[in-house]
């Protein structure tokens, strides 16, 4: 008979396996994290696995090694779910930001677009700049088509001028791309803007180069809290914390 500590072992190795044998046909799109041997579903389904035996095992005192099959199985399932996700999103994000001046990171879970101060809006001015709108438009073709992110807008200055003229421009310039964004047909619903002023520079403010580099909008995209992701089209089951299965269908 398994021990508890061997039964958390055996459940992360299956989740790890699964990780590894879901098809991904992104893993060589350059992705920020350079890794391109190992999908990031799979990453996520092992980390999540791991956290899931755990968990499961603290829930289910009577039969701990039950519990830590549970919980890696479904807590597993889920990250992969949202990694597989993400690694289709990012690819697409990466072909249609191209040649747009729109930096594509990702960083772990999350999705980040830099899009720098020469190509968004005029010194001082909230207002969208012409070569913003093309930028503007594929983000908004690709949150539409991938509607299951929670999607954070954030505006960024640099340090000339005072911190609260430079928060409220930030601010202003941030909803900007949130009122063009929702008016291109992209839900509010998991949307967010907000200014940071000169909070956070990625650049010197001592010199002119360094100042256009902080002036600029980030855009965050990360999992709904709660949401289930599939994939192959399969349904998701959730666990509730007694362990009791509940079917979900999208």
């Amino acid at each position: 008979m398994f021990t508890t500590p061997r039964l958390i072992i055996v459940a992360t190795a299956v989740a790890l396996l699964a990780g590894c044998a879901s098809p991904n046909p992104y893993d060589n799109q350059g992705q920020a994290d350079g890794s391109s041997g190992v999908s990031k579903t799979a990453k996520y389904g092992g980390l999540g696995a791991l956290a899931g035996a755990l968990a499961g095992a603290a829930i289910d005192h009577n039969n701990r090694g039950k519990g830590a099959l549970i919980g890696a199985a479904v807590v597993g399932a889920s990250a992969a779910g949202y990694g597989y996700y993400a690694d289709k999103q990012e690819a697409k994000l990466r072909a249609s930001m191209a040649n747009t001046g729109v930096e594509v990171q990702r960083q772990g879970d999350q999705i980040k677009l830099i899009m720098p101060g020469n190509i968004t809006f005029a010194t001082d001015s909230a207002n969208i700049a012409p070569s913003f709108y093309q930028p503007l438009n594929n983000l908004a073709g690709s949150l539409k088509e991938f509607n299951q992110n929670q999607i954070e807008i954030v505006g960024f200055t640099d340090s000339t001028g005072s911190r609260q003229h430079n928060m409220d421009l930030s601010q202003r310039r941030a909803q900007s791309v949130a009122t063009y964004l929702t008016s291109q047909g992209v839900s509010g619903a998991n949307l967010s803007a907000r200014g940071a002023g000169p909070d956070n520079p990625i650049a010197s403010n001592g010199d002119v180069n360094g100042r256009a580099q902080n002036r600029r909008v980030e855009v965050n995209l990360k999992a709904i809290p709660g949401q289930q992701y599939q994939q192959q089209g399969q349904p998701v089951q959730q666990y509730q914390q007694q362990g009791q299965p509940v079917q979900q269908y999208p």
